[in-house]
């Protein structure tokens, strides 16, 4: 795999590997084809599982190799990644102020966002959809940095990167579309909006690596930046959500079983 992608221009490697994870929400997803529900404490330890990828993926991905880029610039080596943290992070904020999104098990009163007509369920795939922007992003500039041909940021990392990711788009496909059919939506319709939610990715992806392969030097900015919207998803939505039942041991147990597989991943394949 590794192979073949590196004769690839690095725009279309992120365009692959975005795909992909969106492939793995779609297959998440198609699980509604067969099924009216999914047992909660499953979802819960679904939504834990991709909080611990994110956390994992935002620091061995991410912030490691951005501070490991500043350490011979011009300014603190702290200092972009930090800077980009907090941009990030701040952007999301934004975004969820404004975006008018719902999140899972809350009802009406509680969206969130610009006061909107939106269906519920519109709501719902939005929020699934905030969840994506950042992760997208994260996959583009790991393989736009990989461009850089610096040793901190390497092809196989960004592939591993992309892999975990889409290990924990799965159940966030199943996430969406499970509650669209509890609606009263058809199975086709929720299937068909629970993919779209993921279809954000493969755009940021593109974007991401876009972004820094026209400006290098904002490579550490970038990165961090992508951590900081990842963390930001995981702190005001998915821990919030996966333990809405009250159970948190279940959740819990999810966080640490993605964070080992995607610090494995990262560290076998990067």
């Amino acid at each position: 795999m590794v192979e073949y992608l590196s004769g690839l221009h690095p725009v279309i490697q992120a365009l692959l590997a975005t795909l992909f994870t969106w492939f793995l929400t779609a297959l998440g997803a198609a699980g509604v084809l067969f099924h009216k529900s999914v047992n909660k404490n499953l979802l819960d330890g679904f939504l834990g599982f991709a909080a611990g990828v994110m956390i994992a993926a935002s620091y061995w991905s991410l912030l490691a190799p951005a501070i490991e880029m500043s350490e011979n610039g011009p300014v603190p080596v702290w200092l972009p990644a930090a800077a980009g943290f907090f941009a990030g992070a701040a952007f999301l904020f934004l975004v969820d102020k404004t975006l008018p999104h719902l999140h899972l098990g809350l009802p009406m009163s509680k969206s969130e966002g610009i006061k909107t007509s939106w269906h519920r369920s519109i709501l719902l795939v939005s929020a699934i959809t905030l969840h994506n922007i950042p992760e997208g992003l994260a996959v583009g500039v790991a393989f736009g940095a990989a461009a850089a041909n610096l040793d901190s940021a390497t092809l196989s990392g960004a592939i591993a990167l992309a892999i975990g990711i889409g290990i924990q788009n799965f159940p966030e496909g199943l996430a969406v579309s499970m509650p669209l059919r509890r609606e009263g939506m058809s199975r086709l319709k929720s299937f068909w909006y629970g993919q779209l939610s993921g279809f954000v990715e493969p755009i940021a992806g593109v974007i991401g690596a876009a972004i820094v392969l026209i400006a290098r030097p904002v490579l550490p900015y970038a990165l961090s930046f992508a951590a900081g919207a990842m963390i930001f998803v995981v702190v005001e939505e998915l821990i919030p959500e996966s333990q809405q039942n009250g159970d948190t041991d279940i959740p819990t147990i999810g966080a640490i079983l993605g964070f080992l597989v995607m610090m494995i991943l990262d560290v076998a394949l990067g």
